[in-house]
């Protein structure tokens, strides 16, 4: 059933009109996985970039709305991992968990972009759901 729900999806992206910010809908939810990067260069870059063009833009479609909710289910997971590996640092086991997130938001964001421009949702894994 969950492939059912992709091919939806997919389908719903080649007959997508909407064109947010002036490009397309696929390079739209591509860019909106790898604005998660720009904390890497800009200080709450990462935040506030992905939540802007979700924001703006999740009236639009619904596919802007799903990646939307994905990107900040994992934004604010991230930051609740990070904040029990800072605490769990004082006994050296948070200090791997700080590194194994720092990959994590590096190669998970790639990978989520990669997914968009083939035009799948990518559901972030050891992520919450807050906002479904």
């Amino acid at each position: 059933m969950e492939e059912n729900s992709n091919v939806k999806k997919e389908i719903a992206y080649e007959n997508a009109e909407f064109k947010p910010w002036g490009i397309d809908l696929k390079q739209y939810t591509m860019f909106m996985h790898l604005a998660l990067l720009t904390g890497l260069v800009i200080p709450f870059g990462g935040y506030i970039l992905p939540l802007v063009m979700w924001l703006t833009n999740k009236e639009g479609d619904a596919i802007i709305d799903e990646h939307g909710k994905n990107i900040a289910n994992f934004m604010i997971s991230m930051v609740i991992y990070g904040f029990v590996g800072f605490m769990l640092s004082i006994v050296f086991i948070g200090i791997f968990l700080l590194m194994a997130l720092g990959i994590i938001a590096i190669v998970l964001p790639i990978i989520g972009a990669v997914r968009a421009s083939e035009g799948k949702v990518y559901k972030y894994p050891l992520t919450i759901q807050f906002l479904k």
